[in-house]
C-alpha cells in the first residue's frame, strides 16, 4: 500500500484526504492519505519521516510552499517560476522532486468562454496564491497584472520578481484599501485569505460600491473554496459578473498531483462530489 500525506499548519480546514482518497478509489489504487500538520520548527524532521516511512510522496500547504524549496532535489518549470512548491514525489532513491500544481489548477478552473488573451487582471495579494495566478494569467496570454497590496513597500521585493519573470507583463503595485475604479479590467482575483471560512467569512476584500465599476464582461475569480460563495462572489454574482470559485482549482491541482504520483489521470468528478459531500 501506498502512502501519501499532506503537510502544513494548521490542517484543521482541509479537504485534501476526502478528494485524494476519491481520486485512488477512481484509479483502483490501494493507498493512504493523512494530515500531517507540521510547524515550521518540524519541518525537517517530517521530510526524514516521509523518506524513513517509505512515503511515495505529499502535498504542501501554507506556510512550507516557498521553505521547501531548501529541500528538494529536482523541481518542474512551474515549481522554479513561482518559487513555491505544493506536490512532492518521492523517488526510489528517497530524492524528492518539487511540483507546482497550482497553476494548473487554477488555469483550469477557467472556463473556455473566458477569454483573457491581451486582456488586464486585477490582483489582489502577493502570497503563494498569487504567484500561481500570475503564472496561470501569464499562460492564458494576459498583458497587464495590477496587484492590489496592503502595503506597497513591502512589495518591491515581489514586484522585482515579478517583472524579471514574465518581461512581457506590465505590473503595476496599488494600494488595495484605495481601489476606486475597476473599469480597467476584464478579471478580478482575489488571493487574500479575506472572506474564508474560519477566518473572515463575512468580509470581503472589495466591497460592493467599488466591484461595480468593473466592465459587465468582467469575470471575478476567488481562490478560496470554502464557503463555496464567498461574499465578494456573492456580491459579484449579484450584480451580473461571471464568476469562479476556488472548488475546481483545489481539486485540479490534486488531479495533476496523482498524475504525477502514478502516471493517470483519476476521476474530476468523483473528486469534486468528495470535497462538496463534506465541505
Amino acid at each position: 500500500m501506498e502512502k501519501f500525506g499532506l503537510i502544513g499548519y494548521p490542517l484543521g480546514h482541509s479537504m485534501s484526504a476526502f478528494i485524494h482518497q476519491a481520486g485512488f478509489e477512481s484509479l483502483g489504487i490501494n493507498a493512504t492519505y493523512e494530515l500531517l500538520e507540521t510547524s515550521p520548527e518540524n519541518l525537517v524532521d517530517r521530510i526524514k519521516f516521509f523518506k524513513r516511512e517509505n512515503y511515495s510522496g505529499f502535498n504542501v500547504t501554507i506556510p512550507h510552499k516557498v521553505p521547501l524549496a531548501l529541500f528538494v532535489d529536482e523541481v518542474d518549470k512551474y515549481a522554479d517560476i513561482t518559487g513555491a512548491i505544493n506536490t512532492i514525489k518521492i523517488n526510489p532513491d528517497k530524492s524528492l522532486k518539487g511540483y507546482n500544481t497550482d497553476v494548473l489548477g487554477f488555469k483550469a478552473a477557467i472556463p473556455n468562454t473566458v477569454s483573457l488573451d491581451g486582456k488586464s487582471a486585477a490582483l489582489l495579494g502577493t502570497g503563494g496564491a498569487s504567484r500561481a495566478a500570475v503564472l496561470g494569467l501569464s499562460d492564458l496570454g494576459i498583458k497587464e497584472v495590477d496587484v492590489y497590496t496592503r502595503n506597497i513597500a513591502n512589495s518591491i521585493d515581489y514586484m522585482a520578481y515579478l517583472r524579471r519573470k514574465f518581461p512581457d507583463i506590465i505590473f503595476t503595485a496599488m494600494q488595495i484599501d484605495r481601489i476606486k475604479d475597476l473599469s480597467k479590467y476584464d478579471i478580478l482575483v482575489n488571493t487574500t485569505p479575506i472572506g474564508m471560512q474560519g477566518r473572515s467569512a463575512d468580509l470581503t476584500p472589495i466591497e460592493e460600491y467599488m466591484l461595480k465599476t468593473l466592465p459587465k464582461h468582467a469575470t471575478v475569480y476567488d481562490v478560496i473554496y470554502n464557503p463555496k460563495k464567498t461574499i465578494l462572489l456573492k456580491l459579484a454574482e449579484k450584480n451580473g459578473y461571471k464568476i469562479i470559485n476556488g472548488i475546481d482549482m483545489l481539486v485540479w491541482q490534486a488531479v495533476a498531483a496523482q498524475k504525477i504520483w502514478f502516471g493517470r489521470t483519476p476521476d474530476f468528478t468523483k473528486m469534486k462530489l468528495a470535497l462538496l459531500e463534506n465541505l
